[in-house]
């Protein structure tokens, strides 16, 4: 590693600021912020009020009256966060309209050049990413209280009433809940250099247990999202450009490029806790021409970039795996089991939400007009256009078979 450049194996929190990790909040933006300075407070005014400017047939004219803005007023990383995330959720409203099958394709400048400058800034795609709408797109209600789904709010929503705001805030609390594991990741590296398996059972103790809670936080989902809800009106906002029939050619920024471009939608593949913990078990999944691979490849590239830079630094570490191995222990192979068993579970949930969410809702009838010729989108799709259910028992596949067999 180049001299000055941080690496995770130190064990200090303070290697941690430059990758955007936060010792509470874990990859989630700590504190975002709420409110946009002059003019660009006009972007906030639309996206606080987005579900009823859509339910009054509003919101496009509304767009397309606004002003074309500089982004040299918008210093700084939280404020250009902020942003994204409000020209996300008025770019996610201008394209879906009602949700109805009535799509605009072509992105007016006024809307288009700010974002994807504001885009490039912040190495991220002009569309509404997972860190926008999850990791960007909270608030505590009593500041001094604690990160739970009762003390927590969203910022800006879409049609389907809370159904946004459960999706949102659950992903958030288990972006929050995987934070401690986070922390462990340079004792493991210390541990491996001073070849000490003792310190290195512990702390992959803690990452198991950790893994366990942020399955648990991920129940909460039923709680609070209602499926036909999720599927009929939320999942419509959340799908992108890439893959998608209704966008075949993807959308035009106008003022911007010459020629449509396909992004895809915001997804949990956008995260970067799994492929953290992926990386960090040494679960590898670049088995030949395989598309589940190339697809968790393509997500980096919608994570913030300090984010990106965090994984890569992962990649350069010394092999968990590898050690356990070397070792030849089997209490010390039973503990990296676990881990790897508790992304199985994970995946296994996950799959069994996605059925839930998606699968089912999809087989029945929809109550929904559709008004446009264009084909529908197909409905086994994710919003990052995948075919979801293959995409995640192939990820599955992949963690099983990462579990270390015994002699």
């Amino acid at each position: 590693m180049a001299p000055g450049k941080s690496s995770p194996v130190e064990n200090s929190w303070k290697i941690f600021e430059e990758y955007h990790i936060d010792e509470d909040v874990g990859f989630a933006l700590p504190n975002p912020l709420e409110e946009l300075p002059h003019p660009y407070d006009a972007w906030i005014s639309i996206a606080k009020n987005l579900p009823e400017l859509i339910k009054n047939g509003q919101l496009r004219a509304e767009v397309e009256k606004l002003t074309t803005f500089s982004i040299d007023g918008l210093q700084g990383h939280k404020l250009q966060r902020l942003a994204h995330l409000v020209l996300g959720y008025i770019t996610m409203a201008y394209v879906w309209g009602e949700g109805d099958g009535d799509v605009r394709k072509v992105l007016p400048s006024n809307i288009a050049v700010p974002y994807c400058k504001v885009s490039e800034k912040l190495g991220l795609p002009p569309i509404l990413v997972y860190a926008d709408c999850v990791l960007a797109n909270w608030k505590k209600k009593d500041p001094s209280g604690p990160m739970t789904y009762e003390n927590m709010d969203i910022l800006f929503s879409f049609p389907g009433g809370d159904c946004g705001k459960g999706f949102f805030l659950v992903s958030l609390v288990v972006e929050t809940a995987a934070a401690s594991a986070i922390k462990v990741i340079p004792i493991i590296f210390n541990a491996i250099q001073r070849e000490d398996p003792d310190t290195l059972q512990k702390a992959l103790l803690d990452i198991a247990s950790c893994l366990h809670k942020v399955l648990e936080m991920f129940h909460q989902i039923h709680e609070y999202v209602d499926p036909n809800l999720f599927f009929n009106v939320l999942r419509i906002y959340l799908s992108g450009w890439k893959g998608n029939p209704l966008l075949s050619e993807g959308l035009l920024y106008e003022g911007v490029w010459d020629t449509p471009k396909k992004f895809a939608g915001g997804s949990a593949a956008q995260s970067s806790i799994f492929q953290c913990f992926d990386i960090l078990l040494g679960i590898q999944h670049t088995i030949g021409g395989d598309s589940a691979a190339k697809f968790l490849q393509e997500m980096r590239t919608y994570m913030p970039s300090a984010h990106q830079n965090f994984l890569r630094s992962l990649e350069s570490g010394p092999s968990v795996r590898k050690f356990v191995l070397s070792k030849g222990d089997a209490t010390l192979q039973e503990i990296y089991n676990e881990c790897v068993q508790a992304m199985v579970s994970l995946r296994n949930y996950h799959l069994q939400i996605v059925a839930k969410y998606i699968v089912i809702p999809a087989s029945q009838p929809s109550k929904r007009k559709q008004t446009s010729e264009e084909p529908s989108e197909p409905k086994s799709k994710g919003t990052g256009g995948t075919d979801i259910m293959e995409f995640l028992r192939t990820v599955r596949s992949t963690t099983v078979n990462s579990l270390l067999k015994e002699d």
